[in-house]
């Protein structure tokens, strides 16, 4: 492989105009084909074969909806205290409301508040007006048509009532790049001018990682077209495209620029760093790939196409470093030293000095030092305080919530709701009998709802609807708590014990249903997955670090760690979004279940990201050891080489992820902080200070193989050591055995 990339990276230093141009016709062909044939995202959570989502499906067929294709809102309205909307001026008002909506140009109905339909609440004085929108998505209604919808609401607001609005059409559209990823983007520049000490370097991974997530995410706009999409994939391919695809160009251009910087010519520099460093790379991107696509193994739909978009964005940004990247390298030339900015200059030249001065000992060694001396402290204390991190976990609660900000008009209406009619009324339950003629049916219907009506949670029943057939009777259930609490789940729970009797007594089938009930399902179905998925890339990860590194323990104590920084980065999660540490701080308005799919998701990118830190660590260590050092100094030279390049690349992705904590959507912040948190464990606590202790503990017992293994296992040299020993080192004297070649310079360090 490594042979392979050093002439790919030759090739494209060489043709580099050639190679550039390809880049960037593939973008404008993604580009133009992604806006011609994109589709609305959907926000659907469905598994097929589950009860709900059976009983779901029956539902559509007997009581279709004459608006499936057109997007929703609602306006919900309430009267000052001891008023009716339903009588006198606020009666006035609603009325003058729903008449300037149904004028509206791009408003197909409007239906009014109405005690009989249920939106007007008992006491009278709330009520909810329900449009429908000619628009297959909120992005579609044109910006007048909800501006003068705001100007009917805002003339109610001048007649004493409250108004609101909330639903689909009213929430505000998700943008791929806002604000707050831009700051994380800004971080990563930062860490990177410190890294190169190079302006005009640093731009080169942030460019390379810009067009790869563009590629990436356009082709998934594009893929709309033929499959069903959440823009939650779209919001996962972007943040880890930015991360991976800043993080391994860092890893390439890192092992150039010093190459450079020693004497060697740019065109064999580019392409020794891309056999070499490339070769990692690949191996990194290889794993992340290999756990997100694992997630299909699951069988749950979002979240596979969640996980092979993101595993699609991964496979871009590694093409992108091993073929766009050299040829960026080709145009900078030997610039990939240099700065123009004074101060940056004064900064490289410093740290050459302090490198050529052999009484001073990096901060690397130090380190490596200092927990190698004293492994079984370091081991207990690390130990103990990612125990405790994860504590936390023993409480998680998954559901499939996220309402809407609480701070907004979609927030303020949903309060309103849940006020006046219910914290149930937006997330009913749905029971459809199905039986053979429709009076047998209806009266399983009746029976079902009379003694429903008096399990504990419930608040009211409604009265059988048949369907047109006469094949469905559907009776609605409203719980007294809200869709997404453990409160909801108990009367389902106890609403599918309850019907054994009756379905023996009539014949039928009762089942419960409506999207409340799906997304229990869901979350059952994904916490009995998780499990099975973490077994799966734990075996994954023991297979591949085996063929990796050529040992059994090193492959364990890798799978060990990436359970502590899993265990921690859980528990932060609980801790801040389900019992509210730091809430405030973070701008999380509302605490809750953490979301289902979450814990699977942070297990297949943790994955890969920890294996991307081990490979880079642990594969200089096991180099070391091969050249003849005893194993606790092969650790600390080799934790000395590549730590630095290491750090630097945690700390772009933790950046790139804690912009995402910035952003607006519950899902978002939950997603960027669990894999912040993720990362600066796993990096600084799991790789950078247990690993070196371990490994001094284990001694030569690290790097035992068994003979039998030893035969079967193929030599992967994912570091390109054949390669650069073929380069750069002399070839040994007949009598000479393989350890007597001498090590490698360091200039082919991290």
């Amino acid at each position: 492989m490594s042979t392979l990339l050093y002439r790919l990276g030759r090739g494209c230093f060489r043709h580099r105009k050639a190679v550039l141009a390809a880049w960037l016709g593939l973008l404008a062909v993604v580009a133009v084909t992604a806006l011609s044939v994109m589709k609305p995202f959907t926000s659907a959570t469905t598994i097929p074969g589950t009860e709900a989502q059976r009983a779901l499906d029956v539902m559509e067929e007997e009581f279709p909806s004459t608006d499936e294709s057109h997007v929703t809102g609602k306006i919900v309205i309430q009267a000052p205290a001891g008023q009716k909307i339903t009588a006198d001026a606020p009666a006035q008002a609603v009325a003058d409301l729903s008449e300037k909506a149904a004028d509206t140009p791009g408003v197909v109905s409007v239906t009014g508040p109405a005690a009989q339909s249920g939106t007007v609440s008992s006491d009278g004085r709330t009520g909810i007006t329900e449009i429908v929108f000619d628009a297959e998505k909120a992005d579609d209604i044109p910006d007048a048509t909800l501006l003068t919808l705001e100007d009917a609401a805002q003339q109610a607001r001048t007649a004493g009532l409250a108004v609101e609005t909330g639903g689909d059409a009213f929430s505000p559209s998700i943008s791929i790049m806002g604000p707050t990823e831009i700051i994380g983007v800004l971080i990563a520049l930062a860490v990177l001018i410190l890294v190169f000490r190079s302006l005009r370097t640093a731009i080169i991974p942030i460019t390379t990682a810009l067009v790869g997530v563009a590629i990436g995410v356009l082709s998934l706009l594009a893929m709309t077209s033929v499959i069903t999409m959440d823009s939650t994939s779209i919001t996962l391919s972007v943040m880890l495209g930015l991360a991976v695809g800043i993080d391994y160009a860092l890893f390439i251009v890192s092992r150039h620029q010093t190459q450079v910087r020693q004497g060697m010519d740019p065109e064999e520099s580019a392409a020794l760093a891309t056999g070499t460093a490339g070769g990692a790379v690949v191996f990194a991107g290889a794993t992340v790939v290999i756990a997100l696509a694992a997630l299909a193994v699951v069988n749950i739909p979002f979240l596979t196409v969640m996980g092979l978009g993101a595993a699609a964005t991964v496979v871009v940004s590694v093409l992108i470093a091993t073929t766009l990247l050299p040829a960026l390298l080709g145009f900078m030339g030997r610039r990939i030293t240099s700065s123009r900015i004074p101060a940056l200059a004064r900064s490289t030249a410093r740290a050459e000095r302090r490198q050529a001065d052999p009484r001073r000992a990096p901060a690397a060694r130090r380190w490596a030092t200092a927990t190698t001396r004293r492994p079984w402290q370091v081991l207990i204390l690390c130990v103990l305080g990612l125990g405790i991190l994860s504590v936390p976990v023993t409480d998680l609660q998954l559901g499939l919530g996220g309402g809407p900000d609480p701070h907004s008009s979609a927030g303020r209406a949903q309060k309103l709701i849940d006020d006046s009619f219910g914290p149930g009324h937006s997330g009913p339950l749905a029971v459809l009998a199905q039986g053979p003629d429709k009076t047998t049916t209806t009266t399983a219907a009746q029976q079902a709802a009379d003694q429903i009506k008096d399990l504990p949670g419930v608040v009211s029943v409604s009265p059988p609807i048949a369907s047109d057939s006469g094949n469905a009777v559907l009776i609605q259930v409203t719980p007294s708590s809200g869709p997404d609490t453990q409160a909801t789940a108990a009367v389902l729970s106890e609403i599918r014990s309850a019907r054994d009797s009756i379905e023996q007594q009539t014949g039928t089938q009762l089942n419960v249903t409506g999207n409340t009930a799906v997304n229990i399902d869901v979350a059952d179905k994904l916490s009995a997955a998780l499990p099975v998925y973490c077994l799966l890339v734990m075996g994954l990860a023991l297979l591949l670090l085996t063929v990796v590194f050529r040992a059994i323990a090193v492959p364990l104590k890798a799978a060990l760690g990436f359970l502590f920084s899993l265990g921690a980065s859980l528990g932060v999660l609980v801790a801040v979004f389900q019992w509210g540490w730091l809430a405030s701080p973070l701008g999380i308005a509302d605490t809750g279940p953490v979301l289902s799919f979450l814990p699977m998701l942070l297990v297949g990118i943790l994955f890969g990201l920890a294996m991307d830190y081990e490979v880079f660590l642990v594969s200089r260590m096991r180099e070391e050891y091969t050249h003849g050092n005893p194993p606790t100094e092969a650790v600390i030279r080799g934790f000395g080489h590549s730590s630095k390049v290491v750090t630097a690349a945690a700390l772009i992705m933790i950046a790139v992820f804690g912009g995402f904590i910035l952003a607006e959507m519950q899902v978002i912040k939950g997603m960027g902080l669990a894999l912040a948190v993720g990362v600066l464990v796993d990096a600084f606590i799991v790789r950078m200070t247990l690993v070196p202790a371990v490994m001094a503990l284990l001694g030569h017992k690290a790097w035992w193989l068994p003979r039998l293994l030893q035969r079967i296992l193929p030599n992967v040299d994912v570091e390109g050591e054949q390669l650069r020993r073929h380069a750069t080192a002399p070839q040994p004297l007949p009598h000479q055995t393989p350890q007597t070649v001498p090590a490698l310079p360091d200039r082919y360090d991290q």
